[in-house]
């Protein structure tokens, strides 16, 4: 990615704020070297891996990475074998420990980024082996070796017993002293003497005030003791290297371990301060179009403050690939042209966009941009000659893999070759298929836009009675640039206004206006198409739906007939068997010489049997076995279809003139008259229950007399639930293929506590809103499990 791009739309300063989130100056410099990939798999792993230390930081809490030390000058020693230093031992002692912090830390979640902190290894054995050893930046444990321990014991017993001395000589030869004080003079304990003391004294000069009336003395009393502090502190220095040559040449081995540890924790600093970013953005992981076309929805510059931005949503690449950005100066251009550009840039780094969710980016190879004052005076150029002389270079490199974005495109010379030049590039921008951004002020090229196929205008909106841009981006409308009414607005004399108008022609004048017109035209026949097409698509979900409604009624139908014949079946069988009894007891007692009344008697009683079983199983019956008086007749009485396998049936209509009504079983209707049908019971109230095992045969009496809908409109849901479940175990206890819940619009509370609970109940096979005809969204369908 060329570097200019990266200064013109500010790239560079979401880098610093990207290294002030890392925490390690490893993963500073990772960030300070950021730049946008071309290559779409790296793009689309690194959006990843920050939107799930995102997510990270969201569940868990963020990882610290400051303990991270740059321990890599140190390697050139390891590898030679030499020693490190107390303090350089110290930096790796506390990588490691950070290294075992930030194992701990991320292991647990399941995602991308757990590869890398499982391959951290903190070489436990030797993170202990430092962490026993070294005490701080300057200096060892007492306990790092046995012979450093003994040593350092002999020196506090011998500092105590110096220590003790010099008291006792402060406290005896005060008088001799300039002051009251111990000092140190080339590592030896002096006192301040008197000169005239000298002799009295007993001790050795080591330096005299430079007035000579001073002398700094020791004690010959304790001349030995320090002698022999001083060889024990030679030895404890050879000690403390030899203890240094020892952790540095156990770390040596583990050097490619160190290495890889580096890169990794360096790596990880570097994912969560992307992540930190984009969280502090209220940034979202954008898609990824392999096509070369993006979307922002409500996207915000992420330099301008929270409170002050104003979202813009813009697309490019899918219906056009070159849009042309209009409108009065301040109105928001080419804040939009480094919005999209910036976003760009930040997606193609693998850091999270401030924009909604449901945005995407592409990967372009390259990003142009003219935007700015590009005036030279080194160089003596004018305005025009330097963004010509960038527009240059940009033509000579650009193709359909690149993205240019273009302010103010050919300004700065003479208004009318400006605007044949600024349409000369574009168009030679969009036959070699480049997706392009250009801001502009030119008439012609707003014409351009409407009249080219894949170009397409877009406005910055402006209030003309508050002066003020909106901000907002208009996309498919071209951009006025309201000069007459800004500057009515301003206080311009009206009479001065005219003059202006006189002084341009009519058709220049009703020339943006005839934009505008034609502009509005192609929108409302693009809005008509849409409609079109959406009722073409509800159309065919409405035919999709009816014959899922259809498929539902033929499944109860086939339902009920296969009770039927399974129900007829077993009365045949049942009246089989009463048949072959009774002729063998015929036989019998014929053979057995049985009189002529009894075999009478027996005949009869066969015929009686026959009669019953064809009346039950609907053959030979010519009426009801109890007559229906249509007078008393109500809704919801309970009958038997005669004519259909006794199925059971509910009235939902009274009788017309014809002495027809209609009679529901289950999804099914149909119209009945009297001689058709057997009563069984009128719609009965609710009584309390008394006796469990009265109530059981009742209760499959009412089962198989169920309505085939339910009403709960008016109903609390708490006092709805427990009756739905009693009415749903009701009707698949009556076998109904399914039923209707009305439960009215309202609030949607009785809508979703109904399908809640069709969900958890084991016998409901499927539900589904009614359809125009049956209630709309005010009902539920339910079909119960065969």
């Amino acid at each position: 990615m060329n570097q200019k791009v990266l200064k013109t739309i500010e790239y560079t300063k979401i880098i610093a704020m990207l290294i002030e989130e890392a925490e390690s100056s490893l993963g500073k410099e990772r960030a300070e070297a950021l730049l946008p990939s071309s290559d779409f798999y790296e793009v689309e792993r690194n959006l990843l891996e920050t939107e799930e230390a995102e997510s990270r930081i969201r569940v868990k809490g963020p990882i610290s990475f400051r303990g991270i030390m740059d321990i890599r000058p140190y390697f050139p020693r390891l590898q030679l074998g030499a020693s490190l230093s107390v303090f350089e031992l110290y930096q790796v002692a506390r990588m490691l420990e950070s290294s075992k912090k930030v194992k701990e830390q991320g292991g647990e979640i399941e995602d991308s980024l757990r590869a890398y902190f499982e391959e951290i290894d903190s070489l436990e054995e030797i993170r202990r082996e430092l962490a026993r050893s070294i005490e701080s930046e300057e200096r060892l444990f007492d306990d790092a070796s046995k012979e450093l321990s003994d040593i350092r014991r002999k020196e506090k017993g011998i500092e105590g017993k110096i220590t003790e001395e010099l008291n006792r000589i402060l406290n005896d030869k005060r008088s001799m002293l300039q002051e009251g004080v111990i000092t140190l003079r080339n590592g030896r304990h002096v006192f301040p003497v008197k000169a005239e003391y000298k002799n009295a004294f007993h001790g050795i000069v080591h330096d005299e005030s430079s007035t000579g009336v001073t002398l700094f003395m020791e004690p010959l009393s304790i001349v030995q003791l320090e002698n022999n502090l001083s060889e024990l502190f030679s030895l404890e220095k050879e000690e403390v290297e030899k203890i240094l040559l020892s952790l540095s040449l156990k770390l040596s081995p583990n050097l490619p371990v160190l290495e890889r540890n580096l890169e990794l924790l360096s790596h990880l600093d570097f994912v969560f301060a992307k992540a930190k970013l984009g969280k502090k953005m209220d940034g979202v992981r954008p898609g990824l179009e392999k096509e070369k076309k993006l979307k922002l929805l409500d996207a915000r510059h992420p330099l301008i403050p929270k409170d002050k931005v104003v979202p813009i949503s813009i697309h490019i690449g899918e219906a056009f690939r070159l849009l042309v950005i209009t409108g009065p100066n301040t109105g928001g251009k080419t804040v939009c042209l480094k919005t999209l550009g910036l976003l760009q840039l930040m997606g193609q780094a693998g850091l999270l966009i401030p924009a909604f969710q449901g945005s995407s980016i592409t990967v372009f190879k390259e990003i142009y941009a003219d935007i700015g004052d590009e005036q030279s005076i080194e160089q003596s150029l004018s305005t025009f000659s330097a963004h010509m002389t960038n527009t240059v270079k940009i033509l000579s490199e650009a193709d359909s893999d690149c993205l240019c974005l273009f302010d103010e495109l050919g300004a700065g010379t003479d208004p009318t070759e400006g605007a044949a030049l600024a349409l000369g590039i574009l168009h030679e921008l969009y036959e070699r298929g480049v997706t392009t951004l250009a801001t502009t002020h030119y008439a012609e090229i707003k014409l351009y836009a409407l009249s080219t196929e894949g170009v397409e205008n877009a406005a910055c909106e402006f209030d003309v009675e508050s002066l003020r841009p909106t901000y907002r981006l208009l996309i498919g409308v071209p951009g006025k640039s309201n000069a007459f009414a800004i500057a009515k607005k301003l206080g311009l004399s009206e009479k001065i206004i005219e003059d202006a108008r006189g002084r341009i022609g009519e058709e220049d004048l009703h020339f943006e206006d005839l934009i505008s017109d034609l502009e509005d035209s192609k929108r409302l026949a693009e809005r008509e198409r849409l409609e079109i097409e959406q009722y073409k698509e509800e159309v065919e979900r409405l035919k999709a739906r009816a014959r899922e409604s259809t498929k539902g009624i033929e499944k109860g139908r086939e339902k009920i007939l296969n009770r039927a014949r399974e129900e007829a079946a077993k009365i045949l069988s049942d009246a089989k068997e009463t048949a072959d009894s009774i002729v063998k007891e015929i036989r019998k007692r014929e053979n057995g010489g049985g009189s002529s009344l009894e075999v009478e008697q027996i005949r009869s009683k066969l015929k009686k049997k026959m009669e019953e079983t064809q009346a039950f199983s609907g053959q030979s019956v010519k009426g009801p076995m109890q007559t229906i008086s249509l007078k008393n007749l109500k809704l919801g009485d309970k009958v038997r279809l005669l004519n259909m396998h006794n199925v059971v049936g509910t009235v939902t209509e009274l009788p017309d003139k014809n002495g027809m009504f209609t009679v529901s079983a289950g999804m099914l209707r149909t119209k009945v008259s009297a001689k058709e049908v057997e009563f069984i019971q009128h719609k009965e109230k609710e009584a309390p229950v008394r006796n469990q095992g009265k109530t059981a045969g009742l209760g499959r009496s009412k089962a198989m007399g169920i309505s085939p809908e339910i009403n709960l409109i008016g109903k609390m849901t708490a006092d709805a639930l427990p009756e739905l479940n009693k009415y749903l175990d009701d009707a698949f206890l009556a076998k109904l293929p399914q039923v209707r819940v009305v439960h009215g619009r309202g609030t949607g509370a009785l809508r979703k506590m109904v399908h809640d609970c069709a969900k958890k109940n084991k016998h409901i096979e499927s539900f589904r809103l009614g359809e125009y005809g049956e209630g709309s969204d005010g009902v539920t369908i339910i079909y119960f499990k065969k």
